[in-house]
Formats: structure tokens, sequence, C-alpha cells
């Protein structure tokens, strides 16, 4: 299971980034993977205008705006994997590989 965490970095642009649940997302690495000086986590109150999802019910698939979405490179060496479906208890299961077919991916150590 990975979650869906929307950034903003330094230059104010946004960032996705798919963790695995029970890991931590380390803003270091997280920042060098997309290029920026630093990121911070998008404030709660500003996720639904952003994405068009509420906290706890985030997807990478079909947010209002394409936002460069990095995925922690342990999600290749699962068969499947599950993430958010875009609501609360809701999720998709699905091939990594698959995923590039519906929002462009890139992998990346992210955590902690």
């Amino acid at each position: 299971m990975f979650k869906t965490l929307v950034t903003v970095g330094a230059s104010r642009k946004n960032y996705v980034f798919m963790i695995p649940v029970a890991k931590e997302l380390d803003l270091k690495k997280a920042a060098a993977a997309v290029g920026e000086k630093s990121i911070s986590m998008l404030p709660q109150k500003e996720l639904l205008p952003l994405t068009g999802y509420v906290h706890g019910g985030c997807s990478p698939i079909g947010m209002k705006k394409q936002f460069r979405t990095m995925i922690h490179l342990t999600a290749m060496s699962f068969d499947t994997i599950f993430f958010s479906a875009g609501k609360v208890g809701a999720q998709v299961e699905m091939k990594p590989g698959d995923i590039l077919g519906v929002c462009p991916v890139e992998t990346a150590d992210l955590v902690v």
C-alpha cells in the first residue's frame, strides 16, 4: 500500500510523492529527486482546491492538474501495488509499470 503526498517546492511548484504507507517522506531526498532547493508538505486546507481530492483520499490519477509525480523505488519490486482511488477508503490495485500508462511517474529513493 502506497500513500500519495502533495508538496510544494521553494519554486512554488507542486509535486506528488508516492511512498509506502509505513514510511515517512524524507523531504531532503524528495527535494533532490525533483531538483528543488527544498520542499514542504502542502497545507491540508489547500489540498482539495489544488487536486480535487480530500486528505486521506488523494490519488496520483485524476488530479485537476497533472503534477510531476515520483514513486519510491521499492514499488517496482512488487507485482502490484495499492494506492488511493480518490475517495477515503477506496483503493486501486495496479502493476507499477501500468501506472506509467495513466500518469508520468519517476522512481527515486524518497523515504527516511
